[in-house]
């Protein structure tokens, strides 16, 4: 199927990223490459882009919407964990901006093969890199029900997390859980009808949990942010979409700490631990999309984006 993604927020993202004409950029989570054409088009013949994604679909699609812009773009099939070797291998040494736009694709959710959702009866797979062995259906066959339990109730949020790990694991006893209507019906027996009524579709938390930890999405997180503001030349921006209260408070804290990371007990009149500022939060509170955006595509509602940006003074 043709990859589509409609870009989130994308006038607030190319304004976040304050695009220099002849700078480097790096969207770490290229796509449909949506956001990655909006930033080729404020580029200068000097100007470069990296586009990152660990999806092959993304590639090929990546590959054939950039391609009018030739050598100003240089695609790599990687995780934007990786953000820092590439650049090396690149032999570059500053950037001065990057996007990441997180959480799964249209595409990835459309397609049905994919088994991201629970909209479609197919394989539970939920890879974004197909080359990685570990699927949602090893996850929910191989788990333990306390692993399963923590997985769901710390991902998924569900309140109901301990009875529907419990439901998995009774259930696979019998034979092996191998598609998402399986699940489906798992997590449905699994939740009090009157609360399945109440609050949507009852695998929609489950489905995230699950998601999440098939593709180690926050510990990627948690471990690139530093990394990425690292990277960045003095005055450079890190725009970073996110989709739910988890990746947010990852974020939120993250570019906390970078503008404020003394460790000095508050007593202490001065500073002395010597931990310097990288820089500041642009946006005090997330920038969130307004009405007409939520209305032509519902999948933005829940989309937040927070911007950080190097001190000028930092090499």
């Amino acid at each position: 199927m043709e990859f589509s993604h409609t870009p989130i927020m994308l006038d607030e993202c190319i304004k976040g990223l304050n695009i220099r004409k002849d700078g480097i950029y790096v969207d770490g989570t290229m796509g449909g490459a949506g956001h990655s054409e909006q930033i080729a088009k404020n580029l200068g013949p000097k100007g470069k882009l990296i586009c990152i994604d660990r999806d092959e679909d993304a590639i090929e699609a990546g590959s054939l919407r950039l391609k009018p812009y030739g050598e100003m773009v240089t695609i790599v099939r990687d995780n934007y964990l990786n953000t820092v070797s590439i650049l090396k291998n690149l032999e570059i040494e500053k950037i001065d901006g990057i996007l990441l736009d997180l959480g799964v694709s249209s595409h990835q959710l459309d397609d049905a093969e994919r088994g991201f959702s629970y909209r479609y009866d197919t394989a539970l797979d939920m890879r974004m890199d197909k080359r990685q062995t570990l699927t949602a259906k090893d996850i929910v066959n191989n788990y333990s029900e306390s692993e399963l339990f923590r997985v769901i109730r710390d991902y998924g949020e569900d309140r109901f997390a301990k009875n529907i790990a419990k439901h998995i694991c009774q259930r696979r006893k019998e034979k092996p859980i191998e598609t998402t209507f399986e699940l489906n019906e798992i997590i449905k027996a699994a939740i009090p009808q009157k609360m399945r009524i109440e609050g949507g579709h009852p695998s929609k938390r489950t489905f995230q949990a699950i998601r999440i930890e098939c593709n180690n999405e926050l510990e990627i997180l948690k471990d690139s942010i530093n990394g990425l503001i690292e990277s960045l030349n003095p005055g450079g921006r890190l725009c970073i979409i996110t989709f739910h209260s988890l990746e947010d408070r990852i974020v939120k804290t993250a570019f906390k700490t970078a503008e404020n990371p003394c460790t000095c007990p508050p007593q202490f009149p001065v500073c002395v631990c010597g931990k310097k500022s990288l820089g500041k939060t642009v946006n005090r509170k997330p920038i969130v999309p307004d009405e007409k955006e939520t209305e032509d595509n519902p999948r933005s509602k829940s989309a937040k984006l927070r911007i950080f940006e190097k001190n000028t003074d930092i090499r």
